[in-house]
């Protein structure tokens, strides 16, 4: 799979890089302070980065005021398994190089994504992603082969916590799985074992030939 940067025109679509932050005490603290497991493990709120001061930056500067959580994805990984949206962009930054896998919500017909549709984009260590509501993008990739990921995830708070009960209307209503959270799974993925909606069609990507 070709592996293009978020500094190509054609990461537009899909995002852009927000520039002016200085990361560097971030990048600090969630090496200290967040593990690094064999597989993927996601916190949505993790205090010691809540406190920094990039964290009245983030939620000033780039969601204009609103009230953000900042927690972490960290951990192993080659694999799509999961496409997920909000209806807020999420903030990314790693402490080393790490890939996005992405697709854009319009790619979505009849409540499916073909997973021909994905495309993969390098994000260099340190630098901050913003990827946009309308990008369908799950966990990180490892950008090196055998070489984990930790990475920050900024969201609107209360993101990702508990679902909320609601009497589905429509198709999109069913593939609500937290707050915050539409997620379209693959057959082999756990979540879909997990009773995720099953919406990408064709290969469940893997990356792990196409990393150094």
């Amino acid at each position: 799979m070709k592996i293009e940067s978020v500094h190509d025109r054609a990461f537009a679509p899909y995002g852009k890089v927000l520039e002016g932050y200085d990361t560097g005490e971030l990048l600090a603290t969630l090496e200290r302070v967040t593990p690094l497991p064999e597989g993927t493990a996601y916190v949505p709120s993790q205090p010691e980065l809540e406190a920094l001061p990039i964290a009245g930056q983030l939620a000033g500067n780039a969601y204009g005021g609103m009230p953000i959580q900042l927690g972490w994805c960290n951990g192993h990984n080659t694999k799509l398994n999961c496409l997920e949206y909000h209806r807020d962009s999420e903030i990314n930054c790693g402490t080393r190089d790490f890939i996005l896998l992405v697709a854009r919500e319009d790619d979505i017909v009849d409540g499916r994504l073909d997973t021909a549709r994905v495309r993969a984009f390098r994000v260099p260590a340190g630098e901050v992603v913003e990827v946009y509501a309308t990008t369908l993008h799950y966990a990180p990739c490892s950008a090196k082969a055998g070489e984990g990921f930790r990475v920050l995830v900024a969201l609107p708070r209360g993101t990702n916590g508990p679902r909320p009960e609601i009497t589905p209307l429509n198709g999109e209503d069913r593939m609500l799985w937290a707050c915050n959270k539409w997620l379209l799974a693959h057959g082999e993925s756990a979540e879909a074992a997990q009773g995720a909606v099953v919406a990408l069609d064709g290969e469940n990507i893997d990356i792990a030939g196409d990393i150094g």
